[in-house]
């Protein structure tokens, strides 16, 4: 009799553990992240956040972590309309907004702390954010604050290797994947949304630049390419090949041409290939959870779930693997916003793909 039993509770655990397995808890995991978030990262008594729960070089956060709560957070709403995730995020934004020529922006740190760099790539993060915000709600705001941002991106542009936009506005050497993949799409968004050619224009020549001089043939993408010299980064990104496969599911759905829908399918099949191995995905899961931007978008044309599983096997395996006894995430001991933030979307993104 206790035989007995004992193999039936084993039989109940184990059919538990495969329920467990097939349909993950995505949305009590975003309450649990998100909570971590507001109690550990934010100081409601500046509206901002600070960068990790350790030792940090300065007082409140970099931009870039925003840039990945503040998509989280509009990942979430939809999830969850009746709730406000973005208004604390795209308050601490505002805090890093500089208005000085050529055009206004947001800067690396907060502006009242002192004057930063300002990223292109910081920028077009914000402005894809935006554009995600007012597509979902139709409130004007999030079009004219990636408006602005585009205004902005497009002073980092000229001709110089043939075209192309910087990385850095006050260090203008490298023009990288990762300011020209987030302008062609935070410029394709702006033209479905306006029907305005110039918007259309520049995300081509954007497009054609980047194929040319930063695709590699296994369709992965290069980091940058050095200016003068031309000299080519050779280091390869999960967000950079993501934002470049979004880029042709848009381009796809805008100009009906089978081409950019082939070079999608070609792009996202080579990076599965590259960067997925040994069950895992590269360490950094803001960049993955880019890549799955692209992913998503593709799903949309060609609705293969099979083509993003392995995105859902590395996100299981972060959670069992790499999640302390606060259910924070991350790989150090020492946690870091962005990584909260990017697996907050993480999870947003696979529940509405279930």
């Amino acid at each position: 009799m206790m035989i007995k039993t004992a193999l039936l509770f084993s039989i109940i655990i184990l059919s538990n553990f495969r329920l467990s397995a097939q349909s993950p808890d995505y949305r009590g995991r975003i309450v649990v992240i998100n909570q971590n978030i507001n109690k550990i990262f934010y100081k409601p008594e500046t509206g901002l956040y600070i960068e990790t729960n350790g030792k940090n070089d300065k007082p409140h956060s970099y931009l870039w972590p925003l840039c990945a709560l503040m998509q989280a957070a509009n990942e979430t709403e939809q999830l969850e309309p009746k709730k406000e995730y973005l208004k604390p995020v795209l308050a601490a934004i505002q805090q890093y907004h500089n208005n000085e020529p050529p055009a206004p922006g947001y800067q690396a740190y907060v502006t009242k702390e002192g004057k930063d760099s300002r990223f292109y790539d910081d920028n077009q993060w914000v402005a894809i954010a935006a554009l995600d915000a007012y597509n979902r709600t139709g409130k004007k705001t999030y079009l004219t604050l990636a408006e602005e941002i585009y205004r902005f991106m497009m002073t980092g542009f000229d001709e110089k290797s043939g075209g192309g936009l910087y990385w850095k506005e006050d260090e203008k050497n490298t023009k990288n994947t990762c300011s020209n993949g987030p302008g062609i799409l935070v410029a394709l968004q702006l033209y479905k949304i306006t029907k305005k050619k110039e918007y259309l224009t520049v995300a081509t020549q954007l497009y054609d630049w980047t194929n040319k001089h930063l695709r590699a043939p296994n369709g992965i993408y290069w980091d940058a390419i050095k200016i003068p010299d031309m000299k080519i980064d050779s280091a390869k990104y999960t967000y950079n090949t993501g934002t470049m496969l979004q880029s042709n599911v848009l381009f796809y759905q805008i100009m009906k041409e089978k081409k950019y829908l082939d070079e999608a399918i070609f792009v996202a099949d080579a990076a599965e290939k590259f960067f997925y191995k040994n069950g895992k995905l590269p360490g950094n899961y803001w960049f993955n959870v880019v890549l799955l931007r692209g992913y998503e978008e593709l799903y949309k044309v060609d609705k293969n779930k099979e083509r993003f599983r392995f995105f859902v096997s590395d996100a299981e395996r972060i959670w069992s693997q790499e999640r302390d006894e606060n259910n924070l995430l991350g790989r150090k001991k020492e946690k870091g916003l962005i990584d909260q933030a990017a697996i907050m979307e993480m999870y947003t993104r696979l529940e509405r793909l279930k």
